[in-house]
């Protein structure tokens, strides 16, 4: 079972999705949409950066009788796909990542 170290909350509902990385450093871009939760491998989370010609898709679960699902909690997510928070790992929350995004765009950077 994979560890996360990080995980930022970049849209919490329709779709639900998170930036994480697992304590080896790998990216991996969580994402739960119609119904289907994804891990996708990426070199990082810059999509400039993603190949596109193989499927990154590396777990996945779904929820065939909720065609529309689009909210989840991360901890459900994580346990659906087989993920874990390792000891002391860092958990932004939407608000935390609005709040800095705003601050980085006061500052100009």
């Amino acid at each position: 079972m994979t560890a996360l170290a990080r995980v930022v909350c970049t849209c919490p509902s329709v779709p639900a999705q998170w930036d994480a990385w697992a304590v080896d450093g790998q990216y991996l871009y969580l994402r739960y949409r119609f119904g289907r939760g994804t891990v996708e491998q990426h070199p990082s989370h810059d999509p400039d950066t993603w190949d596109y010609n193989r499927d990154p898709v590396i777990a996945e679960f779904a929820d065939p009788d909720q065609p529309y699902a689009g909210d989840i909690e991360l901890d459900e997510f994580l346990r659906r796909a087989g993920l874990r928070l390792a000891p002391l790992a860092s958990v932004v929350s939407y608000r935390e990542y609005v709040e800095q995004r705003q601050r980085q765009a006061a500052a100009g950077e």
